[in-house]
């Protein structure tokens, strides 16, 4: 059996993903939303790909993720794995330098530059993504205003790293770039721990992950009320006190999607993958 590079791994873990099932809320192998559907998610995971080799072979952080989303982005859904994609890249990079460890990709993050950063928001002209408003003083940085923002992030002489550390409050993603991706590793150690099939062990994870805390996705599209709604029944799931299945019908039909779950969720996969997984 040949050995997968880790740029395979990466859109493997992007495919496994969305297979697994039920992922309450999400597209998954058995549910579509009407305007989003299961295969729109292989399309935006093969599109995504040169962006990836760019993070694999060693290329700015920034700029790797920015041509990741624009590959996405020329698939006929547009936006489908943004979050994923910003998870994905700096795990690849340190894959790269040989260290995909929780010290190895926060190294990968904090050497982020200021380029990284407006690469970062040229690549929101790409897609268009939910996002809350700025933090007080972050105003002329929305990342709602794309490359129009770059003049400031040079003014302010603000990184990539420096970026996500401001959002990682409110943002799932960034809360993992500025914690050593905490999260991600420990549902990726869960995921080689399970048993059965990759996209079982992404279901479960997604549940376990969902369970654990809110999703800021959902935080953000919907309300934290409804988050934390969706955390406790994720514990219920768990606890055998709610089936999953209804659950996740249930959100779908109230529009409610835990994209931040979903995006560690592959990250996790990813480690899994490149640590041993057998798919």
């Amino acid at each position: 059996m040949s050995e997968r590079t880790a740029v395979q791994n990466a859109e493997l873990a992007l495919l496994l993903e969305v297979a697994g099932t039920p992922k309450p809320g999400n597209v998954d192998r058995e549910r579509d939303f009407d305007d989003l559907r299961f295969e729109h998610f292989l399309a935006g995971a093969v599109g995504a790909r040169p962006g990836l080799e760019l993070a694999a072979d060693g290329g700015p952080v920034g700029y790797a993720f920015e041509r990741a989303v624009e590959g996405m982005a020329d698939q006929s859904a547009g936006n489908t794995q943004f979050g994923a994609l910003l998870v994905l890249c700096p795990l690849v990079a340190a894959t790269n330098e040989g260290d995909l460890t929780p010290s190895g990709v926060d190294s990968v993050v904090r050497d982020t530059t200021v380029a990284d950063a407006a690469d970062f928001y040229r690549a929101f002209e790409h897609v268009d993504v939910a996002v809350d408003d700025p933090p007080e003083g972050m105003k002329p940085l929305d990342v709602r205003h794309g490359s129009d923002a770059v003049p400031t992030l040079r003014e302010r002489d603000l990184t990539l790293f420096d970026i996500m550390r401001q959002s990682g409050g409110v943002d799932g993603v960034a809360a993992e770039w500025t914690n050593r991706f905490e999260r991600v590793f420990a549902a990726g150690e869960a995921i080689l721990d399970d048993s059965g099939s990759a996209p079982d062990r992404a279901s479960r994870v997604f549940l376990d992950l969902l369970a654990n805390d809110v999703d800021t996705f959902v935080v953000t599209r919907n309300s934290r009320e409804t988050a934390e709604e969706v955390q406790r029944r994720a514990q219920a799931v768990l606890d055998g006190e709610e089936d999953a299945t209804e659950l996740a019908a249930e959100l779908v039909a109230r529009d409610v999607n835990p994209g931040t779950t979903a995006d560690l969720t592959a990250g996790a996969l990813f480690v899994a993958l490149e640590r041993g997984l057998v798919v």
